[in-house]
């Protein structure tokens, strides 16, 4: 499909700006949401990637739900702050949405440490699962000294028995959460392949345009769907993915010039298309 980026009408981009101006005064900290980009998140608050990544300690564009990030100078530090604690746990919770390689670059450490350190065979995980994120602590675990556990053996046989009942009815609550969560768990945790690749964006609306990609999806019909131009050698048509900065889309166009390991992400705005520039960015194929 021909991209060509087209102008948009002044009136929409007044009202866009006067719209993301009242929220940026709103509020100065925002909390992540599902789905959240840091470019959506800029867009939100009329401010630039950069700052956001500046105030905020970032040196990457993967950013996590319920993550409190500050869309002002003025509460950078109370933001980086929060950052480095977070960062400075020895344990993880695993929420909805999350890889090995989300919490391995928010904790600065490889996937394959996250692996070792916590008896992974596989990249699968699970909401709930609680993972050691720091080397040292894993290694003072691993090596605690057998006395200690004798004694805390001992402890633990001395506890009354009300003690024991209340303890397995805990540990029956754990199990059925697990189960609840095995069950209820998405495919976003499977990543099938993950690339580095050269980013540029689109849009649809032109002269000559007709608007529809080349797996059939026409985007001025659903100008909020997320779809990106790739190489089908690389990433097959039709695939679901992740892209770094963009947020889960559709491997569902091609182009031209889009060979190897490079991609062009749709963008309904033409303003937007043109502020995103070109970027490297990390791709993940998901499962089905």
């Amino acid at each position: 499909m021909k991209k060509t980026v087209f102008s948009v009408a002044a009136t929409v981009a007044l009202t866009g700006a006067f719209a993301t101006s009242v929220s940026a005064h709103e509020s100065e900290q925002y909390s992540v949401n599902k789905g959240d980009t840091l470019w959506s998140i800029s867009q939100k608050y009329n401010v630039s990637v950069n700052n956001l990544k500046s105030w905020n300690d970032l040196n990457s564009n993967l950013i996590y739900p319920s993550q409190t990030l500050a869309v002002s100078n003025a509460h950078s530090n109370q933001a980086s702050t929060s950052t480095t604690k977070s960062s400075n746990a020895s344990t993880y919770t695993v929420k909805s949405g999350d890889t090995l390689f989300a919490i391995s670059q928010k904790f600065n450490i490889s996937v394959d440490q996250l692996m070792a350190w916590n008896n992974l065979s596989s990249t699968l995980i699970y909401p709930g699962e609680q993972f050691k994120v720091d080397g040292q602590k894993a290694a003072e675990t691993s090596t605690a000294p057998a006395e200690e556990s004798t004694v805390k053996s001992s402890e633990s046989s001395q506890k009354s028995s009300s003690s024991s009942n209340a303890s397995a009815k805990e540990t029956s609550a754990e199990s059925t959460e697990a189960v609840q969560a095995n069950t209820n768990k998405g495919t976003s945790n499977d990543v099938v392949k993950e690339i580095t690749a050269e980013a540029t964006a689109y849009t649809a609306n032109c002269t000559g345009c007709s608007g529809v990609t080349a797996t059939g999806i026409d985007l001025n019909a659903n100008p909020n769907q997320k779809v990106i131009a790739v190489d089908p050698n690389v990433i097959p048509l039709g695939s679901k993915v992740y892209v770094e900065g963009y947020g889960t889309a559709i491997a569902g166009d091609t182009g031209g010039a889009i060979n190897g390991n490079r991609v062009d992400l749709y963008m309904q705005d033409r303003g937007d298309a043109l502020d995103f520039g070109r970027q490297t960015v990390k791709v993940q194929v998901l499962a089905d």
